[in-house]
């Protein structure tokens, strides 16, 4: 007999684990299948962003990240320099993650979990609810798709099973090289090849008392020839990944060779044990298409871009929850045909402007080997630091761009979607640094400080919510009978505080599932039944019904 559920994810990483359990706290039930055992042997990913530490914050789990193994008190700083031992040019310094202090804009803060951290704590998310079924070491052989149903193929790896599992919906979330994405037919645009770079992982409990350059999350070094390496602290203690950074042309480095570069790293023979050496290619690639009627992917099944700025598993977060709700709007029976349709056009820009962001920083990072350092910056002496401290303020302020990016992670307004109301308001630009709280539609909703202590934030996350704002807010008793006659599910929340009042711009605001407002007014439109119909996808429907009857 086939097995049936209503949506199959594939790949049971970051994003399909973000999926299933957005899913499963809303009520629909999902297989989750993986290829591997699910252990992360060359974290991939350390930071968490300030965004998916809200959804985090939904989900019940943020107090989990916060509490994870990596140090709270370990200094975030960026050094750019010759060696640990050598000349260092600069640095910018970066509190601990117990020392930075909250910013305005939200109740949550970005936080350093290297991705085998990570992955453990989704997972425990996940195997809280009864409504995932996980399936490991679990291969995927085929995806069909039909007119009220996708099929696909599974092979159990350990007992070498074969069976079939049907669902209403099948999402890719299953990585680059997506099998998922291969299936449907869609392909990927842009640049296949930025760096080869090749990732060493390496134990060192010494490696801090051999120099004097203090704890650092990340060390840049720049030689003669421009950045060449990074060291990044990836457990805070003993566990360090080592980047050779790398250019277009692919080589295979020997042992020797390796040792030769973290010798050449540190300035100094010491002892040390590699773990996991792994090669792999910085990309810029997008996929033409996010899905078809009924199979969708996620992540980097859809995106592909250089770390330099994080935004790769935090990009692919925000797709699982934007496609979360409108599957689950699908599968309940109030979503029209263009919610999930609106789920590309919301997230390919998304994905779009964070590719070219990120190459942007590799771009800046790699600045050195097009413009090479002056020679003086190595030479011995103090009649050479005032060189090495120019060079360093000169590299520093070029890479801020990276290490400052609330307006990346937050700042993103769906401001074409099908799916979102305009008021016609200006739309705000998006900037990297800076990020200015908007209830224009489209943006992430505000967050304000409540008096009772929850954030605005807390008041979002399962059904639609329409905020009253003020002593003299309208009745929202059309709004209420509109959602009810089409079975979205809708709460009415008052709110008379001036701060909320003054963020929110509006009297009335509808904020969606996934914390983003969709409509706004200061009094009821004359078809509350329109707005309705537009943000759970019907809109165009209901016009074309409209110009039928006349």
């Amino acid at each position: 007999m086939q097995k049936h559920t209503q949506i199959l994810i594939v790949g049971a990483g970051p994003v399909g684990l973000a999926l299933a359990g957005d899913l499963a706290q809303r009520g629909t039930h999902c297989w989750l299948v993986e290829r591997t055992d699910g252990a992360i042997t060359q974290p991939k990913m350390d930071m968490v962003g300030i965004r998916t530490m809200e959804f985090a914050r939904r989900w019940g789990i943020a107090d989990w990240v916060r509490n994870s193994p990596y140090p709270r008190d370990y200094p975030q700083d960026n050094v750019y320099l010759e060696s640990l031992t050598g000349f260092e040019f600069g640095r910018e310094v970066v509190p601990s993650k117990d020392a930075e202090p909250l910013p305005p804009q939200s109740p949550e803060k970005r936080e350093r979990c290297p991705q085998d951290m990570f992955d453990p704590i989704m997972q425990r998310f996940v195997r809280q609810h009864s409504e995932v079924t996980a399936r490991y070491r679990t291969l995927v052989t085929a995806v069909k798709e039909y007119p009220d149903k996708v099929v696909a193929s599974l092979r159990d790896l350990e007992t070498e099973e074969e069976y079939e599992v049907s669902c209403d919906y099948l999402v890719g979330a299953d990585g680059g090289a997506s099998f998922v994405r291969e299936q449907i037919g869609i392909g990927m645009v842009g640049k296949p090849v930025l760096t080869h770079t090749v990732n060493i992982i390496f134990r060192s409990a010494e490696l801090p008392k051999l120099h004097d350059k203090g704890l650092a999350y990340r060390f840049i070094f720049i030689g003669p020839e421009g950045t060449w390496l990074t060291i990044v602290a990836i457990n805070g203690k003993d566990r360090w990944r080592m980047s050779i950074v790398g250019d277009e042309q692919k080589r295979e480095y020997s042992d020797a060779e390796i040792h030769d570069l973290i010798v050449r790293a540190v300035g100094c023979e010491f002892p040390y044990e590699i773990e996991s050496v792994m090669p792999w290619v910085r990309r810029e690639l997008i996929a033409e298409h996010y899905g078809t009627k009924r199979v969708y992917i996620a992540g980097d099944a859809a995106h592909l871009m250089s770390p330099t700025g994080g935004f790769g598993m935090n990009t692919g977060i925000g797709d699982a929850v934007d496609l979360s709700w409108k599957l689950n709007g699908a599968l309940a029976g109030w979503a029209g045909p263009e919610l999930l349709a609106s789920y590309e056009a919301e997230r390919q820009p998304v994905a779009q402007h964070n590719i070219a962001e990120s190459s942007g920083n590799l771009k800046l990072m790699l600045e050195p080997r097009k413009t090479p350092p002056p020679a003086e910056i190595f030479m011995p002496g103090a009649e050479h630091d005032e060189a090495r401290a120019r060079y360093g303020k000169w590299y520093g302020d070029m890479m801020k761009r990276e290490w400052y990016t609330i307006g990346i992670h937050m700042g993103y307004i769906y401001a074409n979607s099908p799916v979102i109301v305009p008021d016609g308001s200006p739309i705000p630009e998006q900037e990297t640094a800076r990020y200015v709280q908007t209830s224009t539609p489209g943006a992430r909703a505000p967050h304000v400080w409540l008096k009772d202590g929850r954030s605005t934030l807390d008041l979002f996350g399962r059904g639609f919510v329409l905020l009253r704002l003020g002593a003299d807010a309208p009745d929202a008793t059309p709004f209420v009978e509109a959602a009810a006659h089409a079975g979205l599910p809708l709460t009415v929340v008052s709110i008379d505080e001036p701060a909320v009042i003054e963020a929110y711009e509006r009297k009335l605001v509808l904020v969606r599932p996934d914390g983003h407002s969709c409509w706004r007014g200061d009094a009821i439109p004359a078809d509350a039944a329109y707005v309705i119909d537009v943000v759970r996808g019907a809109g165009r429907e209901r016009a074309q019904s409209a110009s039928a009857a006349a």
